[in-house]
């Protein structure tokens, strides 16, 4: 065949567009597994960077165990501290039929209240117990998400983790810094009258100290209005639906 036919030219062309498409399937069905696992990696990290577990004590403890921190070690540390999770309804109730884990949140919002599931991760620390709940949002250019981890009394924040898809950097992309989640810890989520207040990022806090652990507020971030915005509506909005459920809880202790 002439090389410098135009059939030739189309046949080439055609030839390297399917090779390229077979190799391009082939790396993503060789790849996702190991995107996967990053993922769930990523996911029992932040959980547990909520309760004090981050990278650097989880490095710590594999190192003093004579063990290197990978992904088998870090599920079998997750899987020691938090031993239930449950999938709530909005009554509180639990769905045994869906896995707290496997739930994607991104997905999960675009549902209606009543066919939402609320995943809850329940962990035990030298005795201690926590409850850490997965947050989904929108910030000022795209999604935002993270988790919130309760004390034993499902209303005092032992800590947060957030991560971001687009904010402005040195601005909302602020939320992933440890100086702003380090605000957080000791917030309560209800008032002394067991009504449910949350948590608000203010520019008027009156406690730019954040001593005042109860008063529901901690500091915004200056210059980045809609997206503090958007990490206030996330929490509320996802927080309200474990009410339920923490109400039991606290009338169980009471």
């Amino acid at each position: 065949m002439d090389r410098n036919s135009n059939i030739y030219t189309i046949l080439f062309a055609a030839v390297v567009v399917t090779v390229s498409a077979v190799l391009l399937a082939v790396a993503v069905m060789v790849l996702k597994p190991a995107q996967e696992r990053n993922k769930r990696q990523e996911k029992m990290t932040d959980i547990m960077y909520t309760i004090g577990l981050d990278k650097e004590a989880l490095s710590k403890k594999a190192a003093a165990e004579g063990k290197k921190l990978n992904y088998k070690v870090i599920e079998a540390y997750f899987n020691k501290y938090f031993t239930k999770q449950y999938a709530l309804k909005t009554d509180g109730s639990v769905d045994n039929t869906v896995k707290a884990f496997d739930i994607n949140m991104k997905a999960e919002i675009k549902k209606s209240e009543k066919k939402q599931r609320f995943p809850i991760y329940v962990g035990d620390v030298k005795g201690k117990k926590y409850y850490v709940i997965p947050l989904y949002g929108k910030g000022l250019w795209d999604d935002i998400w993270g988790y919130i981890a309760l004390e034993a009394d499902a209303n005092t924040v032992k800590g947060v983790k957030f991560g971001h898809k687009g904010e402005t950097p040195g601005l909302g992309a602020e939320i992933t810094k440890k100086w702003f989640e380090n605000q957080f810890a000791g917030e309560k989520i209800f008032d002394k009258d067991n009504s449910f207040k949350g948590i608000t990022l203010s520019k008027s806090n009156k406690d730019p100290e954040n001593t005042d652990k109860e008063d529901h507020e901690v500091d915004a971030i200056s210059g980045s209005t809609l997206t503090s915005n958007g990490v206030t509506n996330m929490i509320q909005e996802r927080l309200q639906h474990y009410v339920p459920f923490f109400n039991k809880i606290r009338q169980q202790k009471n």
